[in-house]
């Protein structure tokens, strides 16, 4: 798996990261999750740089012109329901792609014994299309991998694009060992050292969920 890391670089997502972990900026929900779809149109124009194209004749007014446009049939997957700005952020980018939702939750409790639970999932077949798995946080790599063998029930995809705003060493090593093919990539905004004793990664942002809708109960 190739990892681009977009810390190790300067560009304006280091603005977007450092306004998504300040606490005090995260009392407004709305910006919060602006910031996300803000770094899901950051990242989604830099995978569109790895596309396929080919040239094409548009009609203007006066003649025609060509232009290099993008031949992938683009599938853009993310988990319920702390991805839904980023999936926003990436579909304002790939207007014409198609979505995929699957609901992968973790119950609650210590690292050793994070259990992710998969309940529903919508989505066109996955045969031979590029997609896209986008999701904000990359702990333990659990909810990532249980989220895409679900989709895998629709089919194969071509290429693979892991999407992720924050995560943590222990779970980008995981995902290398769980998607050793060059041909799958991971985007990533930051890595942080470490994970707590409950799986939250640190320094991190807290829970993205929660920040961008609300508290919920926990059963």
């Amino acid at each position: 798996m190739k990892v681009i890391n977009f810390a190790e670089h300067n560009s304006v997502i280091n603005n977007y990261i450092a306004e998504l972990r300040d606490i005090n900026i995260q009392k407004n929900r709305a910006w919060f999750r602006q910031n996300l779809r803000r770094i899901g149109h950051a990242m989604a124009y830099e995978v569109s740089r790895t596309l396929q194209y080919s040239r094409k004749m548009v009609q203007t007014p006066l003649a025609q012109a060509e232009a290099n446009t993008i031949d992938d049939r683009i599938v853009i997957g993310t988990v319920l329901r702390a991805g839904l700005a980023l999936h926003e952020g990436f579909l304002d980018v790939f207007n014409e792609a198609d979505s995929a939702f699957v609901s992968a939750y973790r119950k609650e409790g210590r690292k050793e014994d994070i259990e992710v639970c998969v309940e529903y999932i919508a989505s066109p077949c996955l045969d031979g299309c590029t997609f896209m798995l986008v999701d904000p946080m990359l702990a333990t790599g659990g909810s990532f991998n249980l989220a895409y063998q679900a989709y895998l029930t629709k089919g194969t995809p071509a290429h693979l694009h892991i999407c992720a705003v924050i995560g943590c060493e222990e779970g980008v090593e995981r995902l290398k060992q769980l998607f050793p093919s060059d041909d799958v990539t991971l985007w990533i905004a930051a890595i942080d050292p470490m994970l707590n004793d409950v799986a939250y990664i640190v320094p991190g942002l807290g829970d993205a969920g929660d920040l961008c809708y609300g508290d919920k109960l926990s059963e």
